[in-house]
């Protein structure tokens, strides 16, 4: 299996190089150069496959002999040793959480089978590996605690200072280690600008190896296929069609259903929930794609003003705008719109929903118009306590807030400041020892 660019399709490298670099040298995104195909007969004995045997199955198929099957069930096993809980609202939707992992988000899914893959491939390569990654809150954390430890890795996680919650932060800036992370006095959008320049710079990448860990890296992306086809397993579809909807920022959650769906999970229809950040549904509307800076929300994760897999999604779809359309549609939601979503979740469901998950949950009530139908599924992606202060907002309850994230608030923050300017990054970049 090739990996191509989505700058140059005839760019290709194979799955260990598109791991490696993270952006290919013309600073396109690596895509499988084939979606193959799961047999009629992986879907007929999907009720008695485990996780662990879907996500080899599919990972596999993109892999293939890269890496020897022993290691890579091991990669699987270690990487994700926690669930995927199907949690019914009522008869015709759920909610997949997909926070109970070490940092309570699902960027842990792909962030955990990422650095274990990375620690298969550094072992055989010579020098310190560079991780470069941009957050807008849950991304930077989950690399960091799935990176942590690991020798011949450094991780820089650039961050936008004062736009991420306090969890967020502290999550980030409290291991230490290999972890190093950055704030920046911008938004994510310059963080990820950043990152993407840094690549195609040649005074770096001549000084040092890079790869990244954002959704850009097609091994943080996959795994993110893999809780879909999980889901699907444990819906309780009753031959109904399954749909789900889908908190949206820089798009890779989305794109890794887009995936499992285009290797054969039969689901016709996702709904791409979005906050203000707007332009994806924009798109959508009127075929035009307009990135503009990003603005801050209670759902702090999808303020995304320039999505990157935005790239992928059309290439999957062969640049086709009308494919693209009758596979997604798309709405946006203000604050207050999320706020009132959290109260009306818990006052009908009594199920303590957080802002991402409730862009998600508004999407679905107003998209979804025949709701018994259908089976819609809506990704929960962050633990409410995450973020308290907005749960506190909405309900008159108190979020149990787990041991492993009150852990984090005791430690001392530490972190390097730079301004949202490209030289200063690379100055402090190359001089870094």
């Amino acid at each position: 299996m090739k990996y191509y660019s989505t700058n140059n399709p005839d760019y290709k490298v194979r799955f260990k190089t598109a791991v490696m670099h993270g952006l290919a040298e013309d600073g396109g995104l690596f895509l499988p150069e084939r979606l193959p195909l799961l047999g009629k007969n992986f879907f007929d004995n999907l009720s008695s496959s485990s996780f662990h045997d879907i996500s080899f199955t599919v990972s596999k198929l993109f892999i293939e002999n890269e890496i020897p099957d022993n290691i890579l069930k091991k990669i699987i096993e270690d990487a994700l040793n926690f669930d995927a809980p199907l949690v019914d609202l009522d008869d015709n939707s759920a909610v997949l959480e997909l926070f109970h992992g070490p940092t309570l988000a699902f960027k842990d899914f792909g962030a955990r089978f990422m650095a274990r893959t990375l620690n298969y491939f550094i072992d055989k390569e010579d020098g310190e590996l560079n991780i470069l990654v941009a957050t807008s809150g849950d991304t930077g954390s989950a690399v960091a605690s799935g990176f942590y430890g690991i020798e011949g890795i450094n991780v820089f996680v650039l961050y936008p200072g004062k736009k991420i919650s306090e969890y967020q932060e502290k999550q980030i800036t409290t291991l230490g280690k290999n972890i190093f992370p950055v704030e920046i006095e911008g938004t994510f959008d310059d963080c990820q600008k950043i990152v993407k320049e840094a690549f195609v710079n040649k005074t770096i990448t001549n000084k040092k190896k890079l790869s990244s860990a954002n959704s850009i890296n097609i091994a943080r992306l996959l795994p993110q296929s893999f809780y879909y086809i999980e889901a699907y397993k444990k819906a309780e579809r009753n031959n109904r069609e399954v749909i789900f909807s889908v908190p949206s920022g820089n798009l890779g959650n989305l794109t890794g259903g887009i995936i499992a769906n285009k290797i054969g999970l039969p689901v016709n229809k996702f709904i791409a929930a979005v906050n203000s950040n707007s332009v994806f549904k924009e798109y959508l509307q009127t075929s035009d794609f307009k990135p503009r800076p990003s603005v801050k929300t209670l759902s702090n994760a999808m303020d995304v003003g320039n999505p990157s897999n935005f790239a992928r999604i059309i290439d999957i779809f062969d640049n086709k705008y009308e494919a693209v359309k009758s596979s997604i549609v798309a709405e946006s939601f203000n604050d207050e719109q999320t706020l009132n979503a959290i109260k009306n979740v818990y006052k009908k469901y009594n199920y303590v929903i957080d802002p991402h998950g409730a862009v998600g949950y508004l999407a679905y009530d107003k998209l979804v118009s025949n709701k018994e139908k259908v089976y819609t599924v809506i990704l929960e992606t962050a633990h409410p306590a995450k973020f308290s202060d907005t749960i506190s907002e909405a309900l008159d309850v108190k979020v149990e807030i787990p041991e492993r994230l009150k852990v984090s608030l005791n430690k001392e923050k530490k972190t390097y400041e730079l301004s949202n300017g490209f030289d200063d990054f690379k100055e402090f970049i190359i001089n870094f020892k």
